[in-house]
């Protein structure tokens, strides 16, 4: 049996694809698909907390990555994705946590897609040492989530993630509370941020990190 998640999406799998684009259009989809062109082809991948699998979708599209590896938290996202992309032998789809990767399993490419803003900064600690550990030297470190803007943010940004963090706190258990400093983490381990991209007015932004 795999570990209890930090949080519970299986409530919200039916419609949160729906909800993300009725409040934010169309800029998740198109920061996570300015992440693309990044996965180098034959690269081994790790896909983790991809949700209902619209991501995995592109990524086997798009790219040819000779293996991906899908692990996802909530059972009702992984049977989404499954369902979504079914009868594709380059993925192995887990359900689990960064608790359930093994402990020889390396990766050149990996993908976290609106994941590292559901965790308190000690939790966050944690859960990106295990994945770093995960990535090859000179491995790649694909990133989009929401980005906090340190300085004097304008109200709608406060509001907004706020209310996010109330609502998925409420309906998934999401323990974060604000939006993470990223860069002091991804600082920590060593990683290098090489090409960035704004979306939503900056409060969402991809960026690309890689490991010397």
């Amino acid at each position: 049996m795999p570990p209890t998640p930090d949080s519970g999406f299986d409530r919200v799998a039916s419609f949160y694809d729906p909800l993300a684009r009725l409040v934010y259009g169309s800029a998740l989809q198109d920061a996570q698909q300015w992440l693309l062109p990044h996965i180098p082809a034959g690269a081994s991948v790790l896909l983790i907390g991809g949700g209902s699998g619209w991501l995995l979708q592109q990524v086997l599209q798009k790219t040819s990555p000779k293996h991906i590896l899908y692990l996802e938290a909530s059972e009702k996202m992984l049977q989404k994705a499954k369902q979504l992309n079914p009868g594709t032998p380059v993925v192995s789809f887990r359900h689990g946590t960064e608790a359930d990767l093994l402990p020889h399993e390396q990766f050149d490419v990996i993908i976290t897609p609106f994941l590292l803003d559901l965790f308190p900064d000690a939790r966050l600690a944690e859960l990106m040492q295990r994945l770093c550990y995960s990535l090859a030297p000179n491995g790649r470190w694909l990133f989009a989530d929401f980005w906090p803007v340190q300085h004097n943010p304008p109200f709608w940004q406060k509001l907004l993630a706020k209310s996010m963090y109330l609502f998925f706190g409420f309906l998934s258990n999401v323990r974060g509370r604000l939006l993470p400093d990223y860069s002091r983490h991804f600082t920590s381990l060593g990683l290098q941020e090489q090409h960035s991209a704004a979306f939503y007015k900056g409060f969402v932004q991809a960026k690309i990190f890689e490991k010397g």
